[in-house]
């Protein structure tokens, strides 16, 4: 086959494969240089997802018709005043978008700068069809109708107009959180979606993502070597089963990095599920000359010239303010309907009546303190509780005045009722004195506290398994955990963590080796043993069902209030719930 040269018509649609693969990808070109044109307000206007409609109209500085043409030729640009490809600080500098757009779709684009007149230019399909005057205010507006109409191939693959939907307001979301000081509209339908006025960065993202965020969110705000963190996170046990709520910033560039997202997810290691997602919104800032913005064509990742230090910044900055956050719990508010009855005062009756679920020895009730103490004997609660007399003033999760079904210790505080899971608390609190102990052993503290079994255990496993533990017994040793291989398909433990006392060695080693597999490739050595370590503490935790004194329960929660990321176990689950006053007193119609 000869070498030819292709034609303009198709080496525009070669480009639009690359900077246009949906309505998203259009709609985010088009209000990228909106913005990069000055623009104060940003209107946008959709139909069908994008598929039939596009328009977005700003208020920016807008173009002469000279430069409305030369916008229309491909390499064409006014984003880079000279030859500094790597210093780039507009949103794109592509000259390939409009015209790309304009090889795939009815294009027409209508500009007008202060002072002069209008002029609007209509592309169809890669062919110019009109030119003339237009009515606008300064500015520019843009709109691209059916796209992709003219390419059936390209056309077909596209998802339904709710989906296209979904990606164009996610598209929208990220710039205007990029751009907190421009105003945008978005309409789908002749429907109002979305409306924000200029404001602050905290505003905005509170404005575009949950509410909620604003009682279960994190502020993050951290420097370090030249590098700026901010933004906000979600509590551990404030979380959602896709990460589709993660808006990541580099320099005010939207971005979809995998190196910032492995970063967020680090952070989170061990107080999420592997099938649970955090909300954040977060914004670096580093020098232009550190981060090359020109690896992806719709600009969508970077590469940083120190990834390390990158990471090193959110997974410090964001463990920090975690830790700040100390047991606090984002558990979602409990609902308690207010009940429909009419509320009045309740004077006490001359002689109690006995209720209808003890109507069966309502003959031996005499009032009298002799059939009192019967009828309690009789129906005697099989739940179990103390007194407690320490002031509930003094706590924040208040003070332990019994348990429910062995697996929940009950507390009163000074605005409420507080429920603890003792597993889950319990196996957080193990966890963060495993870590704890070994960090006091790297800063030559010591070593970590163990347990010298008097008759060293023997656990049998496949063949993989142990190869696997036997790979691992430096980083478990640090952990306080001694094993060594013992045959082909057997372990010998000889020592387990001082936190754990007493437990099941064979099913620990068993998940151990599971969880080591999961980890896969090579991790750093904090990140092995960060996630090694919940399973450990997970093993070594107060088990649901097992009975507690007052004092345990007391002290329990007091080691909670005193220990960092406590409002979550291990998992992202929470380990403690609130039952406010107010609530209590809907449940009982008292409200």
């Amino acid at each position: 086959m000869s070498i030819r040269r292709l034609p303009s018509g198709l080496i525009d649609q070669i480009a639009a494969g690359e900077v246009v693969e949906r309505p998203a990808s259009a709609l985010k070109e088009l209000v990228e240089n909106a913005l990069d044109a000055g623009a104060g307000s940003v209107a946008i206007r959709l139909s069908a997802g994008g598929l039939d409609r596009i328009e977005v109209a700003d208020d920016g500085s807008g173009m002469d018709p000279g430069e409305m043409a030369l916008a229309l030729e491909r390499h064409a640009t006014s984003k880079l005043p000279d030859d500094s490809i790597e210093r780039i600080a507009s949103f794109g500098f592509r000259g390939e978008a409009l015209p790309s757009i304009g090889s795939v779709a009815r294009f027409t684009i209508e500009s007008r700068v202060r002072g002069s007149d209008g002029w609007r230019i209509v592309v169809d399909h890669g062919e110019r069809v009109e030119a003339g005057p237009a009515a606008l205010p300064p500015g520019t507006r843009v709109t691209v109708e059916n796209l992709f109409g003219k390419v059936p191939a390209r056309r077909k693959f596209l998802r339904s107009p709710r989906a296209e939907y979904s990606a164009c307001l996610d598209a929208v979301r990220r710039l205007a959180m990029a751009r907190p000081d421009v105003a945008f509209s978005l309409d789908h339908d002749g429907r109002r979606i979305l409306s924000v006025q200029p404001s602050d960065g905290p505003t905005r993202v509170a404005a575009l993502l949950s509410h909620e965020l604003d009682r279960h969110g994190i502020g993050i705000d951290t420097v370090r070597d030249g590098l700026a963190l901010t933004g906000v996170i979600s509590l551990p046990t404030f979380n959602r089963g896709m990460a589709d709520q993660q808006y990541l910033f580099v320099n005010r560039r939207p971005v979809k990095d995998r190196l910032l997202v492995g970063a967020l997810r680090a952070a989170y290691r061990d107080l999420l599920a592997r099938d649970r997602h955090p909300v954040a919104a977060l914004f670096v800032e580093v020098p232009a000359d550190e981060v090359d913005v020109n690896v992806h064509p719709a600009k969508t990742e970077v590469r940083f010239r120190d990834p390390a230090a990158v990471r090193g910044l959110i997974v410090g900055g964001l463990r920090a303010a975690l830790d700040e956050a100390g047991h606090r719990s984002a558990a979602r508010d409990q609902f308690a309907a207010p009940v429909a009855w009419q509320v009045e005062p309740v004077a006490a009756p001359a002689q109690p009546a006995a209720p209808a679920l003890f109507a069966a020895p309502a003959a031996r009730w005499t009032g009298g303190g002799a059939a009192v103490a019967d009828l309690a004997r009789d129906f005697a609660p099989a739940a179990r509780a103390e007194p407690a007399y320490a002031p509930v003033q003094a706590f924040p999760l208040g003070v332990a005045r019994g348990q429910v079904a062995a697996t929940y210790i009950v507390a009163e505080a000074e605005d409420g009722l507080v429920i603890v899971d003792q597993h889950a608390a319990h196996e957080r609190l193990v966890l963060e004195r495993m870590r704890a102990a070994r960090a006091g052993a790297e800063n030559g503290g010591g070593e970590v506290a163990r347990q010298a079994l008097l008759l060293p255990e023997v656990v049998e496993l496949d063949e993989p398994e142990c190869d696997r533990l036997e790979g691992a017994a430096r980083d478990l040793a640090a952990l306080g955990l001694e094993i060594e291989r013992f045959g082909p398909a057997a372990m010998l433990v000889r020592a387990t963590p001082a936190p754990l006392g007493k437990t099941d060695v064979a099913g620990l080693l068993a998940d151990l080796a599971a969880e080591i597999a999961e980890l896969g490739g090579p991790l750093a050595l904090r990140d092995r043993l960060d996630a090694v370590a919940g399973t450990i503490a997970c093993h070594g935790s107060v088990r649901a069902g097992r009975i507690l004194s007052v004092a345990e329960m007391n002290a329990l929660l007091r080691e909670m209030e005193a220990t960092p990321r406590s409002g979550q176990c291990n998992h992202g689950r929470p380990t403690w719930v609130k039952l406010a006053h107010g609530d209590i007193e809907k449940l009982f119609g008292r409200r």
